[in-house]
């Protein structure tokens, strides 16, 4: 029986995420909840890592950033319902995602490191957000990556008029003078005309 229950264990890997204004006696309470699970279905906890705020893909719950903590550990598969059913319980937890990284692990062989399951108490200092700049909130801030609407560039384009640089003239007075080029065309057809003409007169005079 309890070789059929090693070749059910399997090791899983869960990533939750936890409020930014999180303090570090409510991340304990929910890291303990989750060890205390584990071992309560008979499964091993294997490492646990905080891994800190970070900035979240979108937001959650109003929430841009969150609190990462990563947690392996070894069990059958009820053990993760039950782990991720106490997670959605806690308040305090925004986010939450399991992946399975091992098949029929031998749980007995697996020696764990007291350090690596040692939650680290959470320190982070209080965050403040930045206050929106007048620029920014009058959309004067270059954007960079955005999209050309949204950079400037056509605004520019359409102000041209009104801010005209000597570089600009420049080009208007070469384009001025190419378009005036082509009436001085005709000057050499007009002399070749007129050298027919002068021999005429000369055998009438001769």
């Amino acid at each position: 029986m309890a070789e059929a229950q090693t070749l059910k264990s399997k090791e899983y890997e869960t990533i939750y995420v936890l409020r930014s204004d999180v303090d570090a006696d409510m991340a304990d309470k929910v890291q303990g909840r989750v060890a205390e699970v584990v071992a309560r279905d008979a499964g091993k906890l294997v490492k646990v890592e905080a891994w800190g705020r970070r900035k979240l893909a979108y937001p959650v719950a109003k929430q841009k950033k969150g609190v990462y903590v990563y947690v392996k550990y070894i069990g059958r598969g009820g053990l993760v319902a039950e782990v991720e059913r106490n997670l959605k319980l806690q308040d305090a937890v925004l986010k939450f995602q399991t992946i399975q990284t091992a098949d029929d692990v031998d749980m007995a062989a697996v020696t764990v490191d007291p350090e690596e399951v040692k939650f680290q108490r959470l320190e982070l200092p209080a965050e403040l957000e930045p206050e929106e700049s007048r620029e920014k909130a009058l959309g004067l801030v270059d954007l960079g990556d955005g999209p050309r609407s949204m950079r400037g560039e056509r605004h520019e384009d359409e102000f041209a008029d009104a801010h005209e640089s000597p570089e600009g003239d420049t080009r208007a007075a070469k384009a001025d003078a190419n378009a005036e080029a082509p009436a001085a065309a005709p000057a050499a057809p007009a002399a070749e005309a007129a050298a027919p003409a002068k021999k005429e007169g000369e055998d009438e005079a001769s």
